[in-house]
């Protein structure tokens, strides 16, 4: 485990038992990562690609097949309850008593932490949640977002050094994304290490600093995000032709130029390392000048995030 990493996981494999005569489902499939102390770490993958397993088997609700886990220099196997203490999750599912109340659970959740009761921390959490006003209310009588609320203060109860999001934001209002990106800002002043999960990417492309995409219970890819963007990312230029064209012209061979829209359009795709395709583009431009192909639009795309975690999991297996 490394100086920096709060989180180190080595080979943790997952196998679920088939129910019936067959092999089991492989959930996790040897996963290595590290995670740094006080950074934004991005989890992607499609449904079913292991990132809930993953979370479980850290927080101790899922038990590996293989692999080992140490969070804060603790084994989680000899010493799960004293590193889960700083561990928080705020899970997908909606997994609260609904006829507790607001307070009472949170006040509750910090409690099963062995942390004493601290009133003027939970008023913290719920005000900046805006639930000051409904900690008296049963949690069955809240708005779906409400709930979900719920869950964001109990996780926080207990001052976790490490948190846990779950794809915190499906299915939410605009409102409670807003107010649950600036807690996320607000957690990571105060050095607080996150690690998420999302289908929305942009998302993830706007507050990680590093990003791992998971597929079939692999890890197929960490990387800091700009380096990751350049390494993967594509430009894309598609420039409108003002006469169409039935081929390619020679002089343009060397660049990689497609005919799309009947010979009404060239299509540039290509990738790169950052700022290589900017001077690439502005070659193309010079070279359609000088071969007297006339064009009325030339319009320039760099991928997203998500446009490269499309490419990678829509990759044929090896």
């Amino acid at each position: 485990m490394t100086a920096e990493a709060i989180l180190d996981i080595q080979g943790l494999s997952k196998t679920y038992a088939a129910r019936s005569s067959g092999t089991g489902t492989v959930a996790l499939d040897g996963v290595d990562l590290q995670i740094r102390q006080g950074e934004i770490f991005a989890l992607l993958g499609p449904n079913g690609a292991g990132k809930t397993t993953l979370i479980g088997a850290v927080c101790g609700l899922v038990r590996p097949t293989g692999g080992t886990i140490r969070a804060f220099g603790l084994d989680m196997k000899r010493d799960w309850r004293k590193a889960r203490a700083k561990i928080g999750l705020v899970p997908q599912e909606l997994s609260v008593d609904m006829f507790e109340h607001v307070l009472l659970s949170v006040n509750h959740s910090r409690g099963l932490f062995g942390f004493a009761p601290d009133p003027a921390r939970i008023e913290d959490i719920l005000r900046a949640l805006s639930l000051w006003d409904k900690r008296h209310a049963r949690i069955s009588e809240l708005s779906g977002g409400m709930k979900r609320r719920v869950l964001i203060a109990k996780a926080l109860a207990h001052e976790p050094e490490l948190l846990f999001l779950d794809e915190p934001t499906a299915g939410v209002d605009v409102e409670l994304r807003r107010d649950m990106w600036r807690l996320i800002g607000e957690l990571r002043q105060r050095g607080v290490t996150i690690i998420l999960t999302t289908h929305y990417i942009e998302e993830a492309e706007e507050m990680a600093d590093r990003v791992g995409v998971i597929d079939r219970g692999r890890l197929i890819v960490v990387d800091e995000k700009q380096a990751l963007m350049a390494r993967l990312g594509r430009t894309e230029a598609k420039v409108g032709l003002a006469r169409p064209l039935q081929e390619v012209p020679p002089a343009l061979a060397r660049f990689p130029l497609q005919l799309v829209d009947d010979g009404n359009a060239l299509l540039y795709r290509a990738g790169g390392e950052e700022g290589g395709q900017d001077r690439a583009v502005a070659d193309l431009v010079k070279a359609l000048v000088a071969a007297d192909v006339e064009f009325r639009s030339f319009d320039v795309r760099q991928s997203s995030l998500e446009d490269i975690f499309v490419d990678l999991v829509e990759r044929k297996p090896a």
